[in-house]
């Protein structure tokens, strides 16, 4: 095993225990709280490990990352549903979850199977304007669309809370779409969603300093931001035999 075989081991591990550790952690204070909805509880938490699963491996180029994915977005958006919360259910059923198929299909074709990575590819100069032009578009246009939909007053010119919203989900829709389609420029938008993440919870916990849960999801974020650096290093070094 060469040094970065080893030190991709260890990172993965540290990756996994630690956001296990956090979701056991948040789970149990949860469930010493709650007085109904426990079974739901435990399946979104399985969800969140399904999801953590799944990251590590699309980092690592791995085809199973589709199984964890299918998983995680399954049980994520049917709580939202269940929730009420239409727009994120929305997203992750009629966006994400079909995305996982296709990812599965095009990571087969290009030779990734239990044993084999991924072929990963690059985008040509032609599709950096298109997918630029794409994002921009559609950050403006989610921005405008959020800020009418949030009714709450906003100081200043910029609402900031709401714009990182709108980064997180353009980053999202096209970070899926790359990662189905085995672009390693996936993860320059995956890094662009966990650090607006980060932002707008740290943004949520300073606003609402007693929100415990957006303490959690800092953590979270932080975890998924650290993972989604290995991934730009391990994927410029699988796009280099890429075709």
């Amino acid at each position: 095993m060469d040094k970065t075989d080893k030190f991709n081991k260890w990172f993965n591990g540290f990756i996994l225990i630690g956001m296990a550790v956090v979701t056991v952690l948040v789970l149990a204070f949860k469930l010493h709280d709650a007085q109904e909805g426990r079974a739901l509880l435990i399946i979104a938490a399985f969800g969140s490990l399904a999801g953590v699963l799944a990251n590590v491996l699309s980092a690592n180029g791995r085809i199973l990352t589709f199984l964890f994915g299918l998983i995680d977005v399954t049980i994520y958006g049917a709580m939202c549903l269940a929730g009420a919360k239409y727009g994120n259910a929305a997203l992750h059923l009629l966006y994400f979850l079909p995305m996982q198929i296709v990812g599965f299909v095009q990571w087969k074709a290009r030779g990734a199977d239990g044993k084999e990575q991924v072929r990963a590819r690059r985008l040509n100069g032609r599709q950096w304007l298109l997918f630029g032009g794409i994002f921009l578009a559609g950050l403006v246009a989610a921005y405008f669309i959020l800020c009418a939909l949030d009714k709450q007053d906003a100081a200043g010119v910029v609402r900031w809370l709401v714009l990182t919203d709108a980064l997180s989900m353009m980053c999202n829709l096209l970070g899926q779409y790359l990662l189905s389609t085995a672009y390693m420029e996936q993860w320059l938008f995956w890094i662009g969603v966990n650090i607006a993440s980060v932002v707008m919870w740290v943004l949520t916990l300073r606003q609402s300093p007693d929100s415990s849960y957006a303490l959690v999801y800092v953590v979270k974020y932080s975890f998924y931001l650290l993972n989604s650096l290995n991934g730009l290093r391990i994927w410029l070094d699988l796009s280099r035999s890429g075709k």
